[in-house]
């Protein structure tokens, strides 16, 4: 009963926001893009950090990005058909070395499309961390899942107005410079706003972002992921907002299917941009062919185990650091073994890999 309530409160309140497009000329029109998620092939693929970096300022700073590794695990994921990657960004990594970061950016780029796969940049996010700070990172703890992640801009600085202005700079400085860029599939402005006890605090940060972002006027559409359904008022900016929708769920399959029908009453596409954790029922089995026969786009977290630890669930820490029963996230190891050869074969066949 209480799963109940919550999806007729859900869609309730979604079919409370239909008109809202309507009221906002910046948004692409449904049928402009509907048009463009038509040129696409299914999207799949995963949320990717190499499995050498800890956290996404380890990822993109120049002592520590890893071209090599980003090349051979995206071949991993070029193998099972998998053809976009949502990939972190991080202000900092920017403001050390603006120039350098958006070569590093294009290498990346350019490795990712020599795999046939696009790629989601995200901009800001509320998850971990709360304090990063740019140079070296720090090891990972062992045992626990992102131990060593960090929020972007993080605290105080993503309620901090005085902020903003190089916040500004850091977005509008990368989205022109790769506004017209075929190798960029789609902006998510900020991941999971409001997370990690911020709630509503994060809407002057969203809603600046999605102004900075539309006065670029990028090829790319936008958006940002709703993952919450208690935060109405972001939620509902988000979704008045993004070109398309994008979302995560990490549910059973019924609860997750419910989720997708109630947002198709929007008419336009939807990204899945994350989901498949194995210990909560979210599994390539049983979520993965659902979303293809959706036609929903399907990004789930986790390619290669490292140093992130997203094989450990999010409240599971295993001191000893063994191997969990059940991983949580990833689907290879480290010397590009699949961690269950069923799940890769699934995925190949419904990428149609032979």
């Amino acid at each position: 009963m209480k799963k109940s309530i919550k999806y007729l409160s859900l869609f309730v309140f979604l079919m409370g926001y239909l008109n809202l497009y309507a009221q906002n000329s910046k948004v692409w029109s449904a049928q402009r893009v509907n048009a463009w998620y038509a040129q696409h092939k299914w999207i799949s693929g995963a949320d990717f950090i190499p499995s050498t970096a800890v956290n996404q300022l380890e990822m993109w700073q120049k002592d520590t990005f890893d071209p090599q590794t980003i090349d051979r695990e995206l071949g991993w994921a070029e193998n099972i058909g998998f053809n976009t990657m949502r990939v972190f960004l991080h202000s900092l990594a920017w403001k050390e070395d603006p120039a350098g970061f958006k070569q590093r950016v294009s290498q990346y780029l350019s490795i990712a499309a020599k795999h046939h796969i696009q790629t989601i940049f995200v901009f800001f996010d509320d998850c971990w961390n709360s304090h990063p700070k740019e140079g070296k990172q720090p090891a990972p703890r062992v045992g626990i899942h992102n131990s060593e992640w960090v929020q972007d801009p993080g605290v105080p600085a993503y309620k901090d107005r005085a902020c903003f202005p190089e916040l500004k700079k850091y977005v509008t400085d990368v989205m022109q410079y790769f506004a017209h860029d075929k190798r960029i599939l789609l902006w998510d402005l900020y991941n999971e706003p409001g997370n990690s006890g911020k709630g509503n605090s994060s809407f002057p940060l969203l809603k600046s972002v999605f102004q900075w972002a539309r006065a670029v006027h990028p090829d790319q559409p936008i958006s940002a992921g709703l993952w919450n359904w208690d935060l109405e008022k972001l939620n509902e900016f988000q979704v008045a907002n993004s070109d398309i929708i994008t979302y995560h769920d990490y549910e059973a399959p019924i609860w997750h299917l419910r989720v997708v029908q109630i947002l198709k009453s929007f008419g336009r596409p939807l990204i899945c941009t994350e989901y498949m954790a194995r210990t909560r029922d979210s599994r390539f089995s049983n979520i993965m062919p659902m979303l293809k026969a959706e036609n929903v786009g399907a990004i789930n977290w986790g390619l290669v185990t490292g140093k992130t630890n997203t094989k450990y669930a999010w409240d599971t820490p295993m001191p000893d650091g063994k191997d969990p029963k059940v991983w949580f996230h990833d689907i290879f190891h480290k010397d590009g073994r699949p961690y269950l050869q069923d799940e890769v074969d699934l995925i190949k066949k419904l990428n149609g890999v032979q």
